[in-house]
């Protein structure tokens, strides 16, 4: 058999293995040849009969367990670093998968990070929103149970700083106490004692000779206005409602209405 004949699997092997493997084999190769050399204790033959005993020589028994065992070494040297190149590729293999477990490791736990990051903040905008939504119903509630209570409220009506709106307020409030008069029969006798002037004063008939002169605009004497004031209205002869309410309660108590005056009363 040819020392030649490798297997192969020998092609994958690395350089330092494929060195070691032309070694094996060199040794190989010389140890056989040193078997097939004659012995310089051996008689002398002469070239003829060597060439012819050559073939004898190579095909003796030694020579031939002498060469496998040599293959046998060889192929054993070739299992070995075939061995060692397996196991070098299945740690090279087993790192890589580490690796790749270990990145895919890192990446969920990124994921799991970001995720519960993003539900953290996506719980915090909810509380958030709870509560603006509470808040703003409460304001909402607030504002309508003040409108409400507004709309039920009376409001206080506005009058004018003039003869008719004068008239009108203290109508209201004669209303409220029960005191009869219309609008005409108190603009009637407003427009006869003072023409209208919240200030008119008379300083010349038997109240004025007397210290006590009428005033206002339903010319009023202060005894009369201070016995028939209505609570509410201001404590002055010369206020124009207050003067009005007074004037019209002394003509319901004397006259029965301020209606029914068409003359000094």
């Amino acid at each position: 058999m040819s020392a030649t004949r490798i297997p192969s699997r020998v092609r994958r092997l690395n350089k330092v293995q494929k060195i070691s493997v032309a070694g094996v084999s060199a040794l190989g190769v010389a140890a056989l040849t040193f078997s097939l050399v004659p012995s310089n204790t051996e008689p002398e033959i002469a070239p003829q009969a060597a060439a012819a005993a050559a073939p004898v020589a190579f095909t003796n028994a030694a020579g031939s367990a002498q060469a496998k065992t040599v293959q046998n070494s060889m192929l054993e040297q070739h299992s070995t670093a075939e061995q060692l190149v397996k196991a070098a590729d299945a740690a090279k293999a087993k790192a890589a998968a580490e690796t790749k477990a270990a990145a895919a490791k890192a990446k969920a736990a990124s994921e799991a990070k970001a995720k519960a990051a993003a539900d953290a903040k996506a719980k915090a905008k909810a509380a958030a929103d709870a509560k603006d939504k509470a808040a703003k119903a409460k304001a909402d509630a607030k504002k309508r149970g003040t409108e409400a209570a507004n709309r039920s409220t009376p409001r206080k009506p506005v009058y004018a700083n003039n003869l008719d709106g004068w008239i009108r307020e203290a109508m209201a409030i004669m209303k409220k106490e029960g005191i009869p008069g219309s609008y005409e029969g108190i603009h009637r006798n407003i427009i006869r004692e003072s023409s209208g002037n919240r200030w008119a004063i008379n300083n010349w008939d038997i109240n004025a000779q007397n210290g006590i002169p009428s005033k206002g605009l339903l010319q009023v004497i202060q005894p009369t206005f201070d016995r028939y004031h209505v609570a509410g209205t201001k404590k002055d002869l010369y206020d124009p409602v207050a003067n009005i309410v007074a004037a019209c309660n002394y003509a319901a108590d004397r006259y029965g209405t301020m209606d029914n005056v068409d003359s000094a009363y």
